[in-house]
């Protein structure tokens, strides 16, 4: 159950019904894909929601993890060492557990159940996140979603943010119906602003469709969209496209979005949980190796050698988790 919620959606401003020229336009879909299950830092287990999509069908957006959901047993709760990133933001989104987070520029805190951590990289950081020490004694669950915003080549060299957003300031709204609970964390739903702060103008949200419950949202025409399910069953779009669990859904062209829970079967009426996502695209060439993201190779290569050279930031003295080096960057992507 995602902590951030309400015992009556009904008294939540509402989502209007769509106008007649909304409806014209719903968003078809454009592909349904499954995500692959991976490891990711000392070995947590990541669903890689956007594997085998095209990054101009995710663009402004360049990668995506599912983490768990995982009820972990004492001692197994693991995070990710110190390790370096530039040129984009990493947005952690915390639906259930506890993460810390410490970083080279002085960010840093405790994020938990409906939590997130908007962290701009810009020109350089290096960060850390890890469970605390009682978590990772006691075992618990954990779950929460890490999304890579790339940024303009105009602002890869920005100094270095970050944003703790707490769960009790995410824009709470409900559906025309009062069947689904919308969390506005970032961009403008009906009317209605999310707290984060994006150099990338984009929208996300976190929706809980009740069983039987459908969700038509007006969504912006110069906005990409996506749509990744957290856990349930249920369709996407104008004519019903099944999805489940760990699957994302691309939209084509249109005005508006729509999303619908299965009514459930006997003792399965678990409804759908679901994360939106649309943003402007950049359309600037996108070169990725490991932890940075840029618009050349030769910027990458120049990130390396910043990063080995110690100028991306240095481990504090009072580091959150004991430092044992920093990971080291991971297989070259990229797209041009």
């Amino acid at each position: 159950m995602p902590a951030v919620t309400v015992d009556n959606p009904l008294t939540l401003p509402r989502v209007p019904p769509l106008s007649d020229t909304e409806t014209a336009a719903q968003r078809p879909v454009r592909s349904v894909t499954t995500a692959p299950s991976g490891l990711e830092g000392e070995g947590f287990p990541v669903r890689r929601a956007f594997a085998g999509v095209d990054l101009r069908d995710l663009d402004p957006f360049v990668h995506m993890d599912q983490m768990g959901e995982v009820d972990y047993a004492p001692g197994e709760a693991k995070g990710t060492p110190w390790h370096p990133h530039r040129g984009f933001e990493t947005v952690t989104y915390i639906i259930d557990g506890i993460f810390e987070h410490q970083d080279s520029n002085g960010g840093g805190g405790r994020i938990t159940d409906g939590d997130t951590q908007w962290m701009t990289a810009g020109a350089g950081i290096l960060h850390i996140e890890a469970p605390p020490e009682h978590l990772v004694a006691s075992g618990g669950l954990f779950h929460g979603i890490q999304l890579w915003v790339n940024l303009p080549m105009a602002n890869k060299w920005n100094p270095p943010r970050y944003q703790d957003i707490r769960g009790g300031q995410e824009k709470l709204l409900t559906s025309d119906d009062g069947g689904a609970l919308v969390r506005v964390i970032a961009g403008n739903v009906a009317g209605h602003d999310g707290p984060g702060a994006t150099f990338t103008p984009m929208t996300m949200v976190h929706a809980t469709l009740s069983p039987g419950a459908r969700l038509r949202m007006p969504w912006r025409t110069d906005f990409n969209a996506l749509a990744y399910v957290l856990a349930g069953e249920g369709s996407v779009g104008p004519r019903g496209r099944p999805v489940r669990s760990g699957q994302l859904a691309v939209f084509g062209e249109g005005g508006s979005l729509t999303v619908a829970a299965d009514a459930g079967r006997a003792g399965r009426a678990h409804g759908l949980e679901v994360l939106l996502l649309g943003g402007e695209p950049i359309r600037e060439p996108v070169v990725q190796y490991g932890p940075f993201v840029m618009n050349t190779r030769a910027e990458i290569a120049q990130a390396m050698d910043d990063y080995r050279a110690g100028r991306l930031g240095s481990v504090p003295a009072t580091s959150a988790v004991p430092h044992d080096g920093a990971s080291a960057p991971g297989d070259a992507r990229s797209a041009e």
